[in-house]
């Protein structure tokens, strides 16, 4: 097959993981922190069921396996950098990452696309997709920037 009439393709796959967090910020006072966060400040936190979408970039359909990416492989990297750190955690305390960084959905699809960066194809990731409820939704899709 010439590279001019290969087939191209973007895969997705979705995952469902449960955790709890606490929206807080060490930069600002107690009193900052529930005004700018409200409930979603209680210091005992709030929990979530997330469901984390991430999609794959164009990729070419292998013209011997039709797929571009065997979904096994998809399912063990998404365990392994989602699944295993985050699933029934409580993302403050159990995971490093937000010892440092507060728990918000922009900052867990940051978190779920470094890691899945590590365990990827090198360009092959293209987006993650968190849905915190039915209402909120973050999309995030590398580093970028915002022309002023």
């Amino acid at each position: 097959m010439s590279p001019r009439s290969a087939r191209l393709a973007r895969l997705s796959r979705s995952v469902t993981f449960s955790a709890c967090h606490r929206l807080h910020s060490k930069a600002l006072s107690d009193e900052e922190n529930l005004k700018l966060f409200g409930k979603c400040n209680n210091p005992n936190g709030h929990g979530h069921n997330y469901k984390g979408e991430k999609l794959i970039c164009i990729l070419r359909i292998d013209p011997v396996s039709g797929m571009v990416m065997n979904l096994t492989d998809l399912k063990e990297f998404m365990q392994e950098a989602i699944l295993e750190p985050l699933d029934h955690k409580n993302l403050d305390k159990d995971v490093p990452y937000f010892a440092e960084v507060v728990s918000t959905t922009e900052n867990l699809a940051v978190f779920i696309w470094e890691s899945l960066l590590k365990l990827l194809p090198s360009g092959t990731l293209h987006k993650v997709e968190v849905q915190e409820t039915e209402q909120n939704v973050v999309v995030y899709k590398g580093e970028e920037t915002m022309v002023k």
